[in-house]
């Protein structure tokens, strides 16, 4: 995880959100315990009731599962619940305003399709 926090918005939420990405790009993967509360406070130079805070909204959300003595681990099915959610909120919130800006300046459908993905190279 990053070590840097941002002052856009509270550390527990960027915790929370850095969680979430590691749950999607397949770091941490479903039945795995999530780091202690304790670890991530020192590691991190935060208050552990940040660290206990963020994870509460991940038990929240369903995506966590409290182990009573054992810790929290990533509930089966958490991935997929994520990729659902994200999804949804790309196509009505981060979809818009891509495809009106897509439209102003006068792409088409194949110079996008043919263009490489940032950070590789075209093949040829």
């Amino acid at each position: 995880m990053d070590r840097d926090w941002n002052d856009r918005q509270p550390i527990y939420r960027q915790l929370r959100d850095r969680v979430i990405e590691m749950i999607l790009d397949g770091v941490l993967k479903e039945g795995d315990p999530l780091p202690s509360v304790r670890a991530v406070a020192a590691e991190y130079r935060i208050n552990p009731l940040t660290v206990l805070k963020s994870y509460q909204y991940l038990v929240d959300d369903g995506l966590v599962e409290k182990k009573r003595g054992r810790g929290m681990f990533i509930n089966e099915g958490a991935r997929k619940l994520l990729l659902e959610g994200e999804r949804r909120n790309f196509l009505s919130e981060e979809w818009p305003r891509v495809q009106a800006t897509i439209q102003r300046l006068g792409f088409t459908a194949e110079e996008l399709l043919n263009r490489p993905a940032p950070g590789r190279k075209k093949e040829r």
